[in-house]
């Protein structure tokens, strides 16, 4: 068995338990449990979920065929590998800690007849199990940010991407300008001691000759989507209280809330990164 970080374990063990599974294949929009990019306020989070997928898929869609490779850190349900192997026939390996959520994955797969175009990898992104210049793209949505060591899982990146390959992704941040302390609450609920900012990616990348091409900051998705997750969370607490105890509910609530009260206070930042391996 790989060896994980302390904060890699403890999010394994999280998304391995009965209650997240159970959480986010219910209320967070099932196959692509991640961000979402909403058009209103009350559009339906699987909606909006996929969204975000096709949004990062149009920065390097000119550049995807069914020749290429792609792995997808921290894949959870694997929504996005099905999407982009649907779309452009590509080969997609799904890296994931969760053995749980992997399992959900490869069923997924076989549903919808594209295992043959996706392999479900078992592991951390800090220590990524794949060749060297091995893939075209490195496709990422809000899962970086459970690593311990952000530093590593850059460098790792630039590792197995191939010259001029792309890297996509999204991750909850902390702004530039955010003050000491005022994310704690945040960070005690998912167990970290940081948030990465903006700043950080762009200077990590930079050092392991991953080349900016943009980053279209959308912050207010990322609070918009954590009052929706909220919102129906509440709406179908009594329907879904049979599958999730009230204690996580309790506390899934309340750490919503800090993150929509985190991003109108001006203190989170969200959006899609796009580098070129240099």
């Amino acid at each position: 068995m790989q060896n994980y970080s302390t904060a890699v374990e403890t999010a394994r063990d999280y998304y391995n338990s009965e209650d997240a599974d159970n959480f986010y294949s219910l209320i967070w929009g099932g196959e692509d449990i991640h961000i979402g990019w909403y058009k209103s306020e009350c559009e339906a989070i699987e909606v909006a979920s996929r969204r975000t997928v096709h949004q990062m898929a149009n920065r390097i869609d000119h550049r995807i065929d069914k020749n290429s490779r792609v792995v997808d850190l921290g894949s959870g349900y694997g929504g996005a590998a099905r999407y982009l192997a649907k779309t452009y026939g590509c080969h997609v390996t799904a890296l994931n800690l969760s053995e749980t959520e992997n399992a959900r994955n490869r069923s997924l797969n076989s549903e919808q007849s594209l295992d043959h175009l996706i392999d479900v990898v078992d592991g951390s992104f800090e220590d990524i199990p794949l060749g060297d210049n091995s893939y075209d793209a490195v496709w990422s949505q809000d899962a970086i940010l459970h690593s311990g060591n952000r530093t590593k899982v850059i460098q790792e990146v630039s590792r197995v991407l191939k010259s001029s390959g792309d890297f996509v992704f999204t991750d909850p941040m902390q702004a530039v300008d955010c003050p000491d302390g005022v994310l704690d609450d945040i960070l005690s609920r998912i167990h970290l001691s940081t948030l990465a900012s903006p700043d950080f990616y762009k200077a990590e990348c930079d050092a392991v000759g991953l080349k900016f091409v943009e980053f279209d900051e959308a912050t207010e998705h990322l609070i918009r989507h954590y009052e929706r997750v909220l919102q129906e969370t509440e709406l179908r607490e009594e329907e879904i209280r049979d599958s999730i105890s009230v204690d996580y509910l309790r506390r899934m609530k309340t750490g919503l809330g800090y993150w929509v009260e985190g991003g109108k206070q001006g203190h989170l930042a969200w959006g899609i990164f796009h580098f070129s391996k240099t």
